[in-house]
């Protein structure tokens, strides 16, 4: 099974479209990932990551369901 898990954009290094990378928030846990499929993400937006790839960029409510269903699956 393969899962796609959401996450906050902290800040992006690198100008090559290909190797472009993002410190990106997973709740507290902090992952570098690759931004060559999302050219036009920017700090603060929220992305959907797989594999260490960002596959699109979340609108900030859809993110904030997300990590509130994530939330009651802790329970």
């Amino acid at each position: 099974m393969c899962l796609a898990v959401p996450g906050r954009v902290i800040s992006i290094e690198g100008d090559d479209p290909l190797t472009r990378q993002g410190r990106v928030d997973f709740g507290g846990v902090i992952k570098s990932v690759n931004l060559a499929y999302v050219p036009e993400v920017k700090p603060e937006d929220y992305i959907l990551v797989h594999v260490g790839f960002a596959i699109t960029v979340l609108d900030p409510r859809e993110a904030e369901r997300v990590f509130e269903y994530l939330e009651t699956l802790q329970q």
